[in-house]
């Protein structure tokens, strides 16, 4: 796997994990302010009905106290009044701090104020009462206490309506940080779900699609392989059944020819003859080489060699059309070759190149050290490349490039570039090129590197 692959594989990973982290916070942090409602709800709805009615039971008891002594006018009944009072005034206090709202505490506050008069006007109950000796209090003399027992009741109900709005916006409280939390998770799940997505999709592209390309490729290369294994069969049948009738042919035109006087018609049209058993013969050797392709005799040399050797052969033919084959100087590189089959392929690319160019150019044999994956592995390679500046290869050709039999030309045979392929396979190595339409295309036969 390739750096950058690997590289936004781990990202996308990395991203998941941060996206289930930041889930399971938020299902933690929901939780907690789950929790922290329930205990705040829960003090709400304790702590004010615990005080409404305690004060009211309290309340209850100072009025039957102070009605009792009304009635017997028992010193011991009004100081157990006084007591009483002085325990529920300090009650009061004690609660302030425990009320949770505004308007709670305020309830408590003038429930409390009430309470002072209340306590003002049970004194003056006492002194009235006190004065009247041995009678009863009637019930017009407890008229101030009772409006104002009342009033502390209607306080105790508004205290009760307070913690019921309390409790009311506390649950909205709770249903918006629920809403909000809910959405908070969603948005997280979508985008933990995005995430897989791509992750998905990065992993098909960079991992299963080349995998799948391969494995076309593959299948192809064994389809071409069993091709080639029938091609082979059928090439000895070819070679047997051609080669023995054109040997008589050429014999016996051989003897013809020297009964035509030169410059007659019929001296011409053995020429012509002749020319075209050569033809049938070149296309049968090609066939051969193509098919049965002989093992190469490998040899260590230097890459120049055969390249040098290649510029001395082709360069007069090729100046006469305006080409000029040119090769450049190069650190000494050593290959693993037999030296005839490879001039055999440059040769053959050379050719093809200068085909190429009609209005002249330049071609431009040269070798490089490079690093290349082989049958073998990957590997330190030296390319023997030829470079031209011709018209290029077009789309439509290049597709059938390798194939056997195809041509663009006219008295070609279609098999030079399928030979040197196979030829440049045998040595265990690869051929590789490059084209750009009207600017030029450039193979490259890519060998081991050999030591000296």
């Amino acid at each position: 796997m390739k750096f950058g692959i690997k590289y936004r594989f781990v990202a996308l990973l990395l991203a998941v994990a941060v996206m289930g982290a930041s889930i399971l916070l938020v299902t933690l942090y929901s939780q907690r302010q789950a929790g922290d409602l329930r205990i705040r709800l829960s003090q709400v709805e304790s702590e004010s009905f615990r005080i409404a009615d305690e004060f009211r039971d309290h309340f209850r008891g100072l009025n039957n106290l102070l009605q009792r002594y009304g009635i017997e006018h028992d010193t011991g009944i009004w100081k157990e009044f006084l007591e009483s009072s002085h325990k529920l005034n300090g009650w009061l206090s004690e609660q302030k701090p425990r009320l949770t709202t505004q308007r709670e505490k305020m309830a408590l506050q003038e429930i409390d104020a009430a309470y002072k008069e209340y306590l003002e006007t049970a004194n003056e109950v006492q002194v009235k009462v006190s004065s009247l000796g041995q009678r009863s209090a009637s019930l017009a003399d407890f008229n101030p206490l009772r409006a104002q027992t009342q009033h502390i009741f209607d306080l105790g109900q508004t205290l009760m309506k307070a913690h019921y709005d309390s409790r009311k916006e506390l649950l909205n409280e709770a249903n918006i940080t629920l809403t909000h939390l809910k959405w908070l998770v969603l948005t997280a799940l979508g985008l933990l779900f995005l995430f897989g997505l791509a992750m998905a999709a990065v992993v098909y592209r960079d991992m299963i699609a080349p995998l799948r390309v391969k494995l076309v490729e593959s299948q192809s290369l064994i389809e071409r392989h069993e091709k080639l294994a029938s091609l082979g069969m059928l090439a000895a049948g070819v070679a047997h059944e051609i080669r023995n009738p054109l040997t008589a042919i050429k014999a016996a035109l051989f003897i013809q020819q020297k009964k035509f006087l030169p410059g007659s018609q019929e001296h011409t049209d053995a020429k012509l003859v002749e020319r075209e058993i050569l033809r049938l013969e070149r296309i049968v050797n090609d066939f051969l080489h193509f098919a049965r392709p002989s093992d190469p005799e490998l040899t260590t040399v230097s890459a120049e060699v055969p390249l040098r050797e290649t510029q001395l052969f082709l360069a007069p033919s090729l100046s006469e059309a305006r080409i000029q084959l040119v090769l450049e100087k190069a650190a000494p590189l050593f290959v693993r070759v037999d030296l005839a089959q490879i001039k055999q392929v440059l040769i053959n690319l050379v050719q093809n190149a200068a085909d190429s160019m009609t209005q002249g150019g330049t071609i431009t044999l040269r070798a490089r050290r490079a690093r290349k994956n082989l049958p073998q592995g990957e590997t330190d390679v030296v390319i023997m490349e030829v470079a031209d500046t011709g018209e290029g290869i077009p789309p439509e050709v290049e597709k059938r490039l390798f194939d056997p039999f195809f041509t663009t030309k006219k008295s070609g045979t279609g098999l030079g570039l399928p030979i040197a392929a196979r030829i440049v396979e045998k040595h265990g190595g690869a051929l590789q090129y490059q084209t750009q339409v009207a600017h030029g295309t450039t193979f490259g036969i890519v060998l081991p590197q050999a030591t000296q």
